[in-house]
């Protein structure tokens, strides 16, 4: 039998980070073609650390992993993108913490199949870094991850009888994953949100962007669209997670603090 690859070469993006031992920190690193890992970087909490500059938070490296008995090693980093937007702007950077919480908590360790959800994360960080907005980019994020782990809530009919649904207020089914039609609502036991039709449309088309930004770029979403189509999409979040995002509470405490005199 061939002998386990002891290290390996591959671009990874920083998912988080944490203080382990005197000097080092310990990555959630998301790879193309081995999915998530977890490895630790010597030494790189000292100052003269080669290393620390190149395994920020958020950033994509090229590096050079050692494969542990435990846990594995980053024993080379070198910096590919820091995706500058993400630091420069706080608003910008707590939505790439949503998105890496998120995809943290929605994908397994050592998936060989990660290629399409590496694509995904790079692409909307790049568009929350450089985009009019960030807070799009997360929503589309969020469809597209659900599709990709087998998660696609239904938008298209009802959910219940398969039927069309009509231009009218709807009902929004976490327990069910999609849209109930107001006829078929006296049928669910299970709690209702209700989710008015210029939401659901805005949500279907991200859906039915899945395969091109280009369309969902040049949308124009005001602050209150926003608002309704996010709480569709935490609920649903929250309820296939059972449990909520540390991130969300960091992002409604900021628009706090920004409407606040």
């Amino acid at each position: 039998m061939p002998k386990a690859q002891r290290q390996f070469r591959t671009q990874a993006i920083i998912l988080s980070r944490r203080d382990f031992g005197e000097s080092d920190r310990l990555l959630t690193l998301y790879t193309p073609l081995r999915g998530k890992l977890r490895a630790i970087a010597k030494g790189a909490r000292k100052p003269s650390a080669k290393i620390s500059g190149h395994v920020e938070l958020f950033a994509r490296s090229d590096c050079l992993i050692h494969r542990g008995r435990n846990l594995d090693i980053l024993t080379q980093a070198e910096l590919v993108d820091a995706y500058l937007g993400l630091r420069e702007d706080l608003g910008r950077g707590a939505y790439a913490n949503y998105v890496a919480e998120l995809l943290d908590r929605f994908t397994a360790d050592e998936d060989d199949d990660s290629g399409d959800v590496f694509l995904l994360l790079h692409q909307t960080l790049s568009r929350i870094a450089e985009s009019a907005d960030p807070r799009l980019a997360a929503r589309y994020f969020e469809l597209r991850l659900l599709d990709l782990t087998g998660f696609r809530p239904e938008l298209q009919e009802c959910v219940l009888t398969r039927a069309d649904l009509l231009p009218e207020p709807q009902f929004f089914s976490y327990e069910e994953g999609g849209v109930v039609s107001r006829a078929a609502a006296p049928q669910v036991a299970s709690r209702l949100a209700e989710i008015d039709f210029d939401t659901l449309k805005l949500l279907r088309h991200l859906q039915r962007s899945a395969e091109s930004y280009a369309g969902v770029s040049s949308l124009r979403v005001t602050a209150d669209q926003h608002q309704r189509a996010e709480r569709i999409m935490l609920g649903y979040v929250s309820h296939l997670l059972e449990r909520k995002l540390e991130s969300v509470d960091f992002i409604h405490r900021l628009r706090r603090q920004m409407r606040s005199p």
